[in-house]
């Protein structure tokens, strides 16, 4: 059973004056995946929950939580790859939601002649080192009966992919949309999207410090409960939603709205998100990728229940035990 540490201030309704505004600095993927936070920060809804948010936009999650281990933002939207990685470190972070979770994706380059997972043999895949992209890349690569030995793997950041492709320096990438999509919008009939439906899911989440969630319990309420709010919102209004995301991450409404349901924005602390973190850091226990010594994390200490379950218990469903 996951223990009640605190007891948390709820957010007010009312909306608060600037000066009583409590501030605090997000380091966030700039991608649909943030969706919920772009919302609340679009629509006023921080602002209406008592909040100034100050963001700070990255490529990734892994530098969205490295900026807030290193003192530079106080709350970071990540996927679990880097959660497990500081988790194994030691490092005292706290997971207090997932808010999104969506598949990841491979693209193809048509002159590769891949057809069949089996086809990515000899082959030269882009991935991103410390991400979701390397674990579903290992999970890939094990259901095409191979092993990254059986192919040519090179570790570029999302961003960096579509170029290589285009370039010819890569057959193939693994990565989280929009990155897929624009692959094919710039290649056209050149980039083949590989059929991996349902191989591995990505989690996308909010975490601070255990010493920031102490000293600022009042804030971390305040920024659940605007997701929260924000999640209403586009779902009770999704056409709109897209216009308000696209337009905050750069892409075309069209493209977003094609790849729309591949998102699936639900803030809560459930068994799906425990299961992804333990089976994540069992990944990392079988290849080697973790600290010297490091064993599978007692998440009870890492997943923090409280702020959210003040909120709303029914977002919290966690009977599985770490």
């Amino acid at each position: 059973m996951f223990v009640l540490s605190a007891c948390f201030l709820f957010a007010t309704p009312e909306r608060a004056t600037a000066e009583e505004l409590l501030k605090a600095r997000l380091a966030q993927n700039l991608g649909p995946i943030s969706g919920l936070a772009i919302v609340a920060s679009a629509k006023g809804i921080f602002a209406k929950q008592g909040l100034d948010i100050s963001v700070s936009n990255f490529t990734s999650g892994k530098q969205c939580l490295d900026t807030v281990l290193g003192g530079g933002a106080d709350i970071a939207t990540t996927a679990e790859a880097p959660v497990t990685a500081a988790a194994m470190a030691q490092q005292p972070i706290a997971f207090v939601a997932g808010m999104e979770y969506s598949d990841l994706k491979t693209m193809t380059a048509a002159s590769a002649g891949i057809k069949t997972k089996a086809d990515l043999r000899g082959k030269r895949i882009g991935f991103t080192a410390g991400t979701g992209s390397e674990v579903y890349t290992s999970v890939l690569l094990k259901a095409a009966g191979l092993t990254s030995k059986d192919v040519t793997l090179v570790n570029l950041r999302p961003q960096e992919m579509l170029p290589a492709m285009a370039a010819g320096s890569i057959d193939a990438f693994d990565t989280w949309e929009p990155h897929v999509a624009n692959a094919k919008k710039a290649l056209g009939e050149g980039a083949i999207p590989l059929e991996t439906k349902g191989l591995y899911s990505e989690t996308f989440n909010i975490v601070v410090t255990q010493s920031y969630l102490a000293a600022n319990p009042a804030i971390v309420s305040k920024f659940l409960a605007s997701l929260i709010e924000a999640e209403g919102w586009l779902k009770a209004h999704p056409d709109e939603a897209i216009d308000v995301i696209a337009a905050a991450t750069g892409m075309k409404r069209d493209e977003l709205a094609a790849i729309w349901p591949d998102y699936v924005y639900h803030v809560r602390l459930d068994d799906k998100l425990l299961v992804t973190l333990k089976t994540h850091a069992g990944w990392r226990l079988e290849t080697g990728n973790h600290p010297p010594g490091a064993s599978m994390p007692d998440f009870s200490k890492v997943l923090v229940t409280a702020p959210l379950k003040a909120l709303d218990p029914a977002r919290v469903i966690l009977d599985s035990r770490p």
